[in-house]
């Protein structure tokens, strides 16, 4: 199993931001973590010793609402968790950026409100925080297939997509995706596409031994990238298409009923950052499910 010690899990203390914290609560207590809410706000002025105080034990009692309908079977008294709260905030995806990086956490969860067309060449808090992270970050959002139960907080994981590019951060998704096929015996689906350009051949070629077409070398490339072991305790498929990488995993996604997509934060596909939206960007913004953008802990 990967190494996931410490997560944090940022939220407004709204109903809707709330939602990363089952998550977050789930894989806290898979990993034995420890659970790090994250309330970011603005100081208010001119007030004494006291009256700070009082603020504090009022935001504590908060984090314990937020937490209580996430617990499932457990009381608050299993779950290791610290409320940590930033104020004087101007800017929201690099504070959590910065405390990410102050309390050396291995995964952030969080929540992302599905902007708009219209607003999307601003980006959105989730979108910063995947492109800047020093970790991973395990992004939800409404209307999305769920893996892990409101009543009971069990995660129920059956179909794993890796977008694969064969880059080294790619790998990194593949760790990912391989300790949590394992842990909960789903099936591993892994997806390469290639570009209209590599594509220079039919993907019948692939039934020629002799053939070196880019399908069937993207193909072993695929197979040999999964280990050995995997083959013993789950399902794994592979998968080489054709076309724009983001709409290729959008559609794998939705007709396999995936619960989970993990992709690289970098690499020569999936790079962030790039002008109108990235691949990654795109799929955060419409994918069917919660997305995983793995990247090494800085």
């Amino acid at each position: 199993m990967i190494a996931v010690q410490r997560i944090l899990c940022p939220t407004d203390l709204t109903t809707e931001s709330d939602e990363a914290l089952r998550y977050a609560v789930a894989l806290a207590s898979v990993y034995n973590a420890k659970l790090f809410v994250l309330y970011c706000k603005e100081s208010e002025t001119n007030h004494n010793n006291n009256g700070h105080n009082e603020q504090s034990a009022g935001t504590n009692s908060l984090f314990i609402a937020s937490l209580a309908p996430h617990l499932g079977l457990k009381s608050l008294s299993e779950l290791n968790w610290e409320g940590l709260v930033a104020e004087n905030v101007d800017n929201v995806g690099k504070t959590i950026v910065c405390e990410a990086a102050k309390q050396h956490v291995d995964l952030i969860v969080m929540r992302s409100r599905r902007r708009p067309r219209a607003a999307a060449l601003l980006g959105s808090t989730a979108e910063t925080v995947s492109r800047t992270a020093p970790c991973s970050v395990l992004i939800t959002h409404p209307q999305e297939r769920e893996w892990v139960s409101f009543s009971a907080g069990e995660i129920d994981l059956n179909r794993i997509l890796v977008a694969h590019d064969f880059s080294v951060h790619s790998e990194v998704a593949l760790k990912y995706s391989v300790s949590l096929a394992q842990e909960y015996q789903a099936e591993l689906h892994l997806l390469h596409v290639l570009s209209s350009e590599e594509a220079n051949e039919p993907e019948v070629a692939w039934a020629d031994a002799g053939s070196k077409s880019s399908y069937k070398s993207a193909a072993l490339q695929l197979q040999s990238a999964v280990p050995k072991e995997a083959f013993l305790w789950c399902k794994v498929v592979n998968v080489v298409s054709c076309g724009k990488p983001y709409e290729q995993v959008l559609t794998y996604a939705k007709e396999h009923e995936i619960d989970l997509i993990c992709m690289g934060a970098s690499g020569m596909r999936f790079i962030l950052g790039v002008l109108f939206g990235s691949n990654i960007e795109r799929v955060l913004r419409q994918a069917p499910c919660p997305v995983l953008v793995a990247r090494p802990r800085l």
